[in-house]
């Protein structure tokens, strides 16, 4: 039997329990996820879709979770776009050429997944026809992507990339529109795969200010949710500290706005209105906190995010590494357990 109660609560329609999952779920928290990383990198593991199918389905056998997320990386597409990178342990992507002048901008290609990605397309397909509950797709965010792929790497000010957003205006629309183009066409057909819901990555887009964000970011936002949003599937859009976005967010065409554990629920909500659904927002590190503070931080979480329609549990960031898989399963319950109906 289907479980659609992650696709309900996106449409803000009435469950009967509330939907959990959490980003990264499929990680090294698990020790047979360890034990795959010992044989396979990630991006070896991206392009294998019998093993992608194999971690993604782990957190919604072992965990019980409501909704699956493909097991890929925001990185993959810019590698099929022709700009080479790595993932380098506990660094993140590193690329040696980053982006300087137009040429390099006009050199990306927005690609076709089935030519340049076809395990992706694979995986999705299996997964659709395994799965017991909605696959999510996602995409990066064109910023967030952006971040990465001007600066070189992670980084702590994103000061390369603040400079040409605003120093070249005319390079960095050029960047963003190869960006939002290969998201609309990378999107769509994870979607025509299989995936019943879309997820963007904007993680880093909460290190710009408000008037930043409305002038160099929110314009591609609104064409790339736009674009997808024919495809007739909930459309999440999520970053790291951005609650003075979350407004912003809201119009962006996005039907679920995610929100980190530094913004309240009822504020979050104040901020987004009632036309979207809302997404988080329990703090990753709290899972390392006994049960009965897990439990009572998860019920607060529970009561504000119910007072609406369209609530979805998950945490404000990934899943640490070193979390308990038994404090992820409990936390699972103690969602599942929650009466809509009565608060406790």
């Amino acid at each position: 039997m289907f479980n659609d109660t992650f696709l309900r609560a996106c449409r803000r329609e009435k469950t009967a329990t509330v939907p959990v999952w959490f980003m990264r779920q499929a990680g090294r928290y698990d020790a047979d996820y360890r034990a795959i990383r010992e044989r396979y990198s990630l991006v070896e593991i991206c392009e294998h879709p019998e093993i992608c199918v194999e971690v993604t389905k782990m957190p919604v056998e072992k965990l019980g979770v409501d909704a699956a997320i493909l097991f890929s990386d925001i990185m993959i597409p810019v590698g099929a776009m022709g700009l080479p990178f790595e993932i380098r342990e506990h660094v993140g992507p590193i690329i040696a050429t980053p982006i300087r002048h137009v040429r390099d901008v006009e050199r990306l290609e927005v690609f076709d997944a089935k030519e340049k990605l076809p395990h992706v397309l694979q995986t999705i397909e299996q997964l659709a026809s395994e799965l017991t509950v909605p696959l999510i797709g996602f995409v990066g965010g064109p910023f967030t992507l952006a971040s990465y792929m001007i600066e070189g790497g992670p980084s702590r000010d994103y000061l390369k990339t603040k400079q040409m957003m605003v120093a070249r205006p005319e390079l960095w629309k050029k960047l963003m529109d190869k960006l939002a183009d290969m998201a609309i066409r990378y999107a769509g057909e994870q979607v025509r795969a299989g995936a019943k819901a879309l997820q963007v990555f904007d993680s880093w887009v909460g290190s710009l200010a408000p008037s930043d964000f409305v002038q160099y970011v929110k314009p591609t936002m609104q064409r790339i949710f736009a674009g997808l949003r024919p495809l007739g599937v909930p459309l999440i859009y999520f970053g790291v500290n951005t609650g003075e976005l979350l407004g912003e967010f809201a119009t962006t065409g996005a039907n679920v706005i995610g929100v980190d554990w530094r913004v309240p629920l009822a504020n979050a909500r104040q901020r987004v209105g009632s036309a979207v659904a809302l997404q988080g927002n329990f703090d990753p590190a709290m899972l390392f906190a006994p049960a009965t503070e897990i439990k009572r931080r998860a019920i607060d979480i529970l009561r504000e995010g119910t007072k609406d329609p369209g609530f979805i549990f998950n945490l404000g960031h990934g899943v640490k590494p070193t979390t308990d898989i038994a404090a992820l399963k409990y936390l699972v319950d103690v969602v599942h357990e929650f009466d809509v109906n009565h608060g406790v």
